[in-house]
């Protein structure tokens, strides 16, 4: 199923056709696509450059999964999401705001139907002389020793009213009210792409931390042997103090940078946590790492056409477009005559045995055509409102839709570059590994300082974590471009199902 700009059901009920045949205000039409033809000034390459071995595909057009994250082949990844999916406190809040949404439709929309309300009500009375006096029954009440005895009065009727839509004012609010259910079907899809586009990028960033921490430590290593050995070389008068004190110096810099990574890594893992919806102590799972996931190396890039239909927060703006709309047209309905037709049927008697005979019917019969004339301004300014809010939604789309294609626009460049760069770090962590063993073997040949030695260590450190956040940034950019492009939410096997509970007549 493909994503359609506004999902809304239509009722086939002869007499509300009839009943909402005129609508006051404007009738809605989705925005058209931009006419545009790529995301990018430049010409998108078929492919991102090679870097770690793996080039990235771009194939225009592509449909995308409603699991896009499986294409990282993480089997913890996998899980953690659908636990998230089944966990999320957002994602409930959401689908709950949804419900209540459609309920409100489905509530407005009893008022295209005559309203009916059935009584029965036994009253025990007693009359005084003075209450007959006052009804003309002068003879009777002048007898003092006359006293009516108390009686029950037995009233069963049907009462019916209806206010004919003849100005559309109630089609038009059940359709502001659908224009509003829409909006909150596609906060739920959008809060679905944040969530498991959140969870993806924060198991990169745990995955690139827990990276770096190695990495770091395997400098601590690295530097602690170095400083063994100059203590040795020290205490047989092979180098001076100073050499020493610059290496345990260095050591205890990159020592002291282990913290912060160790505490970014557990504020990481709270994330996920949260993500989930689990508390950090009863969070579990394997620790996420570079080598666990895999690079997509075919990314979709969806046409630009496409792209308002699949992304959550442009439908959600053409929503609420739409939502103003319908509010004008409300506006307008309410500046006309109101009818209301009304009727009562029933009976009344003294004896609960008569209450249904002919001599007992009663009937009343009640048309009614209301005009405001004189409102102090109020009608013509709620029209004004709303002529403002619809035009200020059309603002809000267009913006939303320009952001849409920034992002995908950035996500783009961002992964070109984020090749570009992994290939420069990897080589540069290379080349500062070979240099910082070739300073190290002159220095124990007396053909470099040792400064020149910590200088080597130093660039070899930064280019190796360098590269840990160049191959981590790739990953989460992809995901970026994932999320986008809108995440595949139409796939989704319930993603069809909101939206269409509420019958609009046309």
């Amino acid at each position: 199923m493909k994503p359609t700009g506004f999902l809304f059901g239509v009722s086939a009920v002869p007499l509300l056709s009839l009943l909402t045949a005129c609508a006051v205000g404007p009738d809605y039409h989705p925005p058209a696509p931009p006419n545009v033809v790529g995301y990018t000034a430049a010409v998108l390459p078929t492919a991102t450059a090679r870097a770690g071995g793996v080039a990235q595909a771009y194939v225009s057009g592509q449909d995308i999964s409603a699991d896009w994250w499986t294409l990282f082949r993480s089997p913890e990844l996998n899980g953690l999401i659908a636990a998230a999916l089944q966990n999320s406190p957002n994602l409930e809040a959401a689908k709950q705001t949804l419900i209540e949404a459609e309920e409100n439709v489905r509530a407005e929309q009893g008022n295209f139907f005559p309203s009916a309300s059935g009584s029965f009500q036994a009253e025990r009375e007693q009359i005084s002389s003075a209450e007959l006096a006052s009804a003309g029954e002068t003879s009777t009440a002048s007898n003092a020793n006359f006293t009516i005895p108390p009686f029950t009065v037995y009233d069963a009727s049907v009462s019916v009213s209806y206010n004919p839509d003849v100005f559309g004012g109630v089609r038009r609010q059940v359709e502001s009210l659908a224009a509003q259910a829409d909006y909150e079907r596609f906060e739920l899809e959008a809060a679905y792409l944040s969530l498991t586009a959140n969870i993806v990028t924060a198991a990169v960033n745990e995955a690139s931390l827990n990276a770096q921490v190695a990495a770091t430590r395997q400098i601590v290593a690295a530097e602690q042997n170095q400083l063994d050995i100059l203590n040795k070389q020290f205490a047989f008068g092979g180098v001076p103090k100073a050499d020493v004190l610059s290496e345990q110096a260095t050591l205890e810099s990159t020592i002291a940078g282990l913290p912060p990574l160790e505490s970014a890594l557990s504020q990481a893992r709270n994330q996920l946590a949260d993500l989930v919806g689990a508390f950090p102590a009863n969070f579990h799972i394997a620790d996420f790492t570079l080598d666990s996931l895999t690079l997509p190396e075919n990314l979709p890039v969806s046409l630009p056409s496409a792209l308002v239909d699949q992304r959550p927060d442009i439908q959600e703006a053409a929503a609420q477009l739409h939502e103003a709309s319908a509010s004008l047209g409300v506006a307008d309905a309410n500046m006309l005559p109101q009818i209301s037709l009304s009727a009562d049927f029933g009976h009344e008697a003294l004896d609960s045995g008569t209450l249904f005979t002919p001599q007992t019917l009663m009937w009343s019969l009640v048309a009614g055509i209301t005009q405001p004339i004189f409102e102090g301004g109020t009608l013509s300014a709620k029209r004004k409102a709303a002529l403002a809010a619809l035009r200020g939604a059309g603002a809000t789309y267009q913006e939303t839709v320009l952001g849409a294609f920034e992002n995908v626009a950035n996500a783009l460049a961002a992964l070109q570059f984020d090749a570009a760069a992994l290939d420069a770090d990897q080589a540069a962590a290379q080349a500062a590994a070979r240099s910082l063993a070739v300073t190290q073997s002159q220095y124990q040949l007396g053909g470099q300082p040792f400064t020149a030695v910590l200088t080597a260590q130093t660039t070899y450190q930064n280019a190796l974590i360098a590269s840990v956040k160049a191959q981590a940034l790739r990953l989460s950019d992809t995901a970026a471009l994932y999320q986008a492009l809108g995440g595949g939410w139409w796939h989704r096997d319930d993603a069809g199902a909101a939206g269409h509970c509420c019958g609009i007549v046309p």
